[in-house]
Formats: structure tokens, C-alpha cells, sequence
């Protein structure tokens, strides 16, 4: 697995590649040579799949770079013969799309928001495991979830957000863990409400 880089080329995208799979990269000066000791690199650890978090992060080129980054990844899909899997927001797909090759390969699979189920009673669990307080926090307590999925606005980023925020809050309030209390007083605004907040100091 590797991130897209976030001013992407191709040399820095197979440096990527190369480092993932723990070899250094000062050797290769080229596109050429990074090409080819990342296809030697994946050949040699029979990878099977290939993992590319922030794809949409290629759209940061202009359209002669993204038409490059397209043709690599054909590239190795077809020389590889490795699944590809691109994990990013919806326009790194829209990208995708204006290859008609590619997208034929590129199955889309839409994350949906988090809601008040057991997976996300799971999610809660896992936190509690590792937020730094001295006194355990009842999270799964129904009302908690409500506010902890209203404020965040269902997404995983913002739940950690929020979380992280609430857990300063509890220390700094020497209560040591996170209520209903603690999570009211959190200095943390939701996506919405920031959106709102700038838009009221542009206008």
C-alpha cells in the first residue's frame, strides 16, 4: 500500500513504490531506472496487489500529468498483472472514467456514512482502547452515540476529530474521561459548521 504523493510525478510515485517495499531510492535518478526497480522490486515479492490511498491526489496535475498517471497505472496493471485498488474521493473515480481502459478494471464501491449500528458500537470500542484518560469513557451509551455521530456528521475523520478533541477536553477538566458534559464543552465544529463560519466572515 502507498499514498499518492501530494505534488505527484511519476518519479515520486514509483519512489513510492520502491520505499514501500524497503529499498532506498538515492540510486535511481531516472523515471526510467524508478520504473524499472519498482517493477523489478514487485515481481521479486510476488506482490498481488497493488494499494494506492489518496488517488484523487493525482488530480493536483494539470491534464497532460493526470493522462500520465492513467497510462502508468494501465502500465502496470497490464505488465503486472496485479489488481489495482485506488482509495479517494469521488474524483479521483471521475478521473478514472475518462479512460475508457481503465475504468473497465475499476469496479466503484461507495463507503457509506457511519450510523447507530454495531459496526459503529465496534468503532466506538477500538477508541476507548486508546484514548489517553485515566478513567474509562462510556461511549456506547445511546445518547453519547447520538451526539458523537450529530457533531462528527457521520464520517471517520471527523469522529476522530471530535474524540480527540473531547479527550483534551476531559484532561483539561481533570475529569479523566468523556460524558455527555465533556462532549457539549468540546471546542470542535462539524464540516457544516465551519463551512457556515467562514462564509459568515467572507460576507
Amino acid at each position: 500500500m502507498i499514498q499518492m504523493p501530494s505534488s505527484p510525478t511519476i518519479q515520486r510515485f514509483y519512489a513510492a513504490i520502491i520505499t514501500a517495499l524497503g529499498s532506498p531510492v538515492t540510486g535511481y535518478p531516472s523515471i526510467v531506472k524508478h520504473e524499472t526497480m519498482a517493477l523489478k522490486l514487485l515481481r521479486a515479492t510476488e506482490t498481488k496487489m497493488l494499494i494506492i490511498d489518496e488517488l484523487h491526489n493525482m488530480l493536483a496535475g494539470d491534464t497532460t500529468r493526470q493522462r500520465e498517471f492513467l497510462n502508468v497505472l494501465r502500465f502496470i496493471g497490464n505488465e503486472l498483472q496485479i489488481s489495482i485498488v485506488g482509495v479517494g474521493i469521488k474524483d479521483a473515480y471521475l478521473a478514472i472514467r475518462s479512460d475508457a481502459q481503465l475504468e473497465n478494471r475499476f469496479e466503484p464501491f461507495i463507503l457509506p456514512s457511519w450510523s447507530n449500528d454495531n459496526e459503529f458500537m465496534r468503532l466506538l470500542v477500538s477508541f476507548q482502547k486508546i484514548l489517553p484518560l485515566r478513567k474509562p469513557s462510556n461511549l456506547l451509551d445511546p445518547d453519547i452515540r447520538s451526539i458523537i455521530l450529530d457533531r462528527s456528521e457521520c464520517t471517520i475523520g471527523e469522529i476522530s476529530a471530535l474524540l480527540t478533541r473531547a479527550a483534551c477536553e476531559a484532561i483539561c477538566s481533570k475529569k479523566e474521561y468523556i460524558d455527555r458534559e465533556v462532549l457539549e464543552h468540546t471546542n470542535y465544529h462539524s464540516p457544516t459548521e465551519r463551512r457556515r463560519l467562514y462564509e459568515n466572515m467572507i460576507h
